[in-house]
């Protein structure tokens, strides 16, 4: 029996070689399958990774320019605020200007009434220095009962009203 061992160890030396050589076959194609499932899923998510970063970019480009439009947007109020505030000043100018000459007009006048009043009362005067001195000549009087003095007519004055500032827009 002793030729016989030795074969049979060898045998099974042999036979549990190639039993781990088997397992280590099946355990490396399992891991090579497992890696080609792996660059598989790898490369899927480096896809959808560039696809974002794409995303992302496009983002940031309409991020930046919805900032451009708001800062052109911005800078276009502040350009309106500051020509509304002009216009209002230039308004409340001609505001100022406007009842300064109201006022002019209404002195004007009113020192044309007086100088009127002045002259007729000059008239008055003279047309009673005129009498006298008619009567001290004893002259006829150049003016006879049918003299009659027209009423004098007061002009109505139209009341000028003040405009108050803030009604009615100036475009």
């Amino acid at each position: 029996m002793a030729p016989f061992v030795p074969r049979t160890r060898a045998a099974a030396a042999l036979g549990m070689k190639q039993i781990a050589l088997d397992n280590q076959d099946r355990i490396i194609r399992r891991l090579r399958a497992w890696l080609a499932t792996e660059r598989r899923g790898l490369a899927a998510t480096k896809k959808e990774l560039e696809e974002t970063q794409v995303a992302l970019e496009d983002s940031h480009k309409v991020i930046a320019g919805l900032t451009e439009i708001g800062f052109s947007m911005s800078k276009k109020i502040e350009r309106m605020k500051v020509k509304k505030q002009k216009v209002r000043a230039n308004h409340v100018e001609c505001h100022q200007k406007l009842q300064a000459r109201i006022h002019e007009s209404e002195d004007s006048m009113q020192a044309q009434h007086l100088l009127i009043e002045a002259l007729v009362d000059e008239k008055d005067s003279l047309i009673q220095t005129i009498h006298g001195l008619q009567e001290a000549n004893n002259a006829p009087a150049p003016f006879d009962g049918d003299w009659e003095e027209e009423p004098e007519e007061e002009p109505e004055e139209e009341e000028i009203e003040d405009i108050p500032l803030g009604e009615g827009e100036i475009e």
